[in-house]
C-alpha cells in the first residue's frame, strides 16, 4: 500500500487535474508513480518536464530504458524496475537478453555499453569519475551531448527511484524485482 495516496485524476483539481489530464493524452495513460506525484503538483510538473525534454533529446528511447533499468537495479527500485521492464520490452522492443543486459549496465551494441558503463560509474561514483573513465567513453563514440543527456538520466532515474522507494507506489506493472546485491 503507498505511503502517498494515489490521486485519481477524475477526482484531482487545479493544477493536479490538468496534469494528469496533459499526461493522459501524451501516453494514453495515468501511471501510479504519477498520482502520487500528483500530491505536489510541482514534482509531477519536473518530472514530465525533464522527462520530455530528454525524450527529444540525442539519446533514442531503447538507449534510455536501458539507462533507467540499469539506475532501477542499482537503487534496487522494483516499481522502476517493473515499468521500465515492460517499457523496453513493449514500447523500445529490447529482447529479454537486452533488458538483462541493461540491468548491469552492459549491452550487446558497444556505443550503449560505453554509455551504460558511463552512467554506472556517474552513479557509483556519486558524480564523481576519474580522467579515464570519460576517455574511455569519448573513445567509444560518445559525444559530449550523450554524456549530458547520460547525466540528466541518470538524475531522472534517481529521482524517480527515491519517490518511488519512498512512497511504496503500488506496482501496476508485471512486477520484477532486483538482483541479489552483494
Amino acid at each position: 500500500m503507498s505511503t502517498l495516496p494515489e490521486i485519481n485524476p477524475a477526482e484531482a483539481t487545479g493544477e493536479a487535474a490538468a496534469l494528469l489530464a496533459e499526461l493522459k493524452k501524451s501516453i494514453g495513460s495515468v501511471p501510479n508513480m504519477a498520482k502520487a506525484m500528483a500530491n505536489s503538483p510541482a514534482l509531477l510538473k519536473g518530472w514530465m518536464g525533464l522527462s520530455g525534454a530528454l525524450a527529444g533529446g540525442v539519446l533514442p528511447g531503447p538507449v534510455r530504458e536501458r539507462l533507467s533499468l540499469a539506475t532501477a537495479e542499482d537503487n534496487r527500485c522494483s516499481y522502476c524496475l517493473s515499468a521500465h521492464t515492460f517499457l523496453g520490452k513493449n514500447v523500445a522492443k529490447l529482447d529479454s537478453d537486452e533488458v538483462e543486459r541493461a540491468r548491469h549496465a552492459q549491452s550487446t551494441d558497444p556505443h550503449t555499453a560505453a554509455l551504460l558503463a558511463l552512467s554506472d560509474a556517474i552513479a557509483r561514483g556519486r558524480g564523481t569519475i576519474d580522467e579515464t573513465t570519460l576517455k574511455t567513453a569519448r573513445a567509444a563514440g560518445v559525444t559530449d551531448a550523450e554524456i549530458a543527456e547520460v547525466i540528466g538520466n541518470l538524475a531522472l532515474n534517481i529521482l524517480t527511484n527515491y519517490f518511488n522507494i519512498v512512497a511504496d507506489t503500488d506496482n501496476e506493472f508485471p512486477l520484477v524485482t532486483p538482483h541479489q546485491h552483494a
